[in-house]
Formats: structure tokens, sequence, C-alpha cells
């Protein structure tokens, strides 16, 4: 139970999105930890796409600040206490931003040539990288990703274990300071090693590009993780988050 959680703590490069109405997603953040239900946002489609300045190879550093669990003792996730060894420990790993590979249809011969690239994250190698940063290189066999659908996603485990991660929502806002801001919503369902085990998820991250090298970029993340309707306790919960996890992000190159 706990490499079930411990996967809540994950941090997502992922998705397309819509833009969300003018401030909602910023809102959201500065009213941590009151969240009360799964934001509003669009249907999944596509994949996301990312500022130019978050294009090319980074380091990450990702530091768990804060964790609540808002309807506890009545409620608490198996693995929450657990989870409070990440506390202030920062947690390094790679990721890569690229440009979006398109499907060729065939020869245009007047297609422009100044298209601006579209870029996105290699959701491969970036969710290979930070699963192993948590749950170790020898439990994580790979990631892979759907190759009809950037929004499906499984990890493979040892053991015959996998997480299947599905997108279901998202939307991002770009905020009159220049933050970039993405949530999704996607559904988890972790198969192996007895009873499947589902839940979902909402991740809201706020990107600030920083003038200054090391860092170049900072983030601010929150988790939240809601129960599914398998869960004996959904009712109970109804639209509260049971977990919520904020971090830290740092990006180095």
């Amino acid at each position: 139970m706990k490499l079930i959680c411990s996967f809540c703590l994950i941090v997502l490069f992922l998705l397309w999105s819509t833009e969300a109405m003018a401030g909602e997603l910023a809102k959201r953040l500065d009213n941590f930890p009151e969240w009360k239900k799964i934001t509003l946002a669009q249907p999944a489609i596509g994949d996301l796409a990312y500022p130019d300045w978050m294009a090319g190879n980074w380091q990450v550093v990702s530091t768990l600040v804060d964790l609540v669990a808002p309807l506890a003792p009545e409620i608490v996730t198996p693995g929450f206490e657990g989870n409070r060894q990440y506390l202030n420990q920062p947690l390094s790993f790679q990721v890569q931003f690229v440009e979006e590979k398109k499907p060729v249809s065939g020869l245009k011969i007047n297609s422009r040539q100044d298209t601006k690239p579209t870029i996105v994250a290699d959701r491969a190698f970036n969710g290979l990288n930070l699963a192993r940063a948590y749950l170790g290189d020898t439990d994580v066999l790979s990631v892979k990703v759907d190759p009809d659908s950037p929004n499906r996603q499984i990890t493979l485990l040892r053991h015959e274990r996998q997480l299947v991660s599905i997108v279901s929502a998202r939307a991002t806002e770009t905020t009159s300071d220049g933050k970039f801001i993405a949530t999704e919503v996607f559904q988890q369902l972790f198969k192996g090693g007895g009873r499947a085990y589902f839940n979902t998820v909402e991740s809201t991250t706020a990107y600030r590009k920083l003038s200054t090298p090391n860092p170049a970029i900072e983030a601010d993340q929150v988790t939240a993780v809601y129960l599914s309707p398998q869960d004996p306790d959904y009712f109970k919960a109804g639209s509260h988050p049971v977990a919520l996890y904020r971090y830290r992000l740092e990006f180095y190159q």
C-alpha cells in the first residue's frame, strides 16, 4: 500500500489543455489547503503545450513542503503518515521537454516553414525517472505511453504489478506576472499484488521563469487525492480530497 500512495507524490509532466477562467487556478493554489472538490476542467484531448522557456533537458529538485489529511482522523489514506518521511527531503531526477512530433500526412508544396513548434514533455522519459526517484531503480521496470493517446500511461513494476494512469480532464492559465499554471485530473488503477486499487488524483502546478540560471525555473505544485466509487468511504468523503501534498520544484540546466 505504501507503493500505491507513493505514486500520488509523483509529479506529472503531461497533457494538452484549454484555457481556464482567468485567475481560477492561481486562486486555487492560494487557497491551499482549503480545497473542497475537484476543479472544473475540460475533457482531456491531445498533449499539453508548455511555454518555450521550458524546452530542453533539466535536473529537477522536488521537495515536499506540506501534507494535509483534510478528513482525518475519520478518513486517512493508506500510507499518508508514512509519506511524512519525504517532508523537506529533496529528491532529484532528470526530465526533458521537446518539440512535438507531428504526423506526416504527405508533402505540402506550399507549407509554411515559420510555424512555431509545440513544446511537450517526453512523458515516458520523465515518468520513468520520476518513478525511480521515489520507488527505486530496481522496482520500476519501464513506463509506456499509449501511442494512440498521450492521456494513457502505464508504469510497469516488479512482480507483475502495474499502475495505469488515464487523464480525464485538464485546464491551463497564464497569469499577469508570467506564471504558467496547469491542472490535470486523472484516474489511477494499481493492479497486481492482490485486490486492484483505484483513486482519482488532481495535480495543479504553477511554473515561473526566473532571471537566474540556477535554478532557471521554479514551480509550486499541489497534488490532491480523491476516493474512487469503489472505496467503502467514498460517500462519507463526498467531493472532498482525502490527502493533499504540496511541493516546491526547482529546474536546473
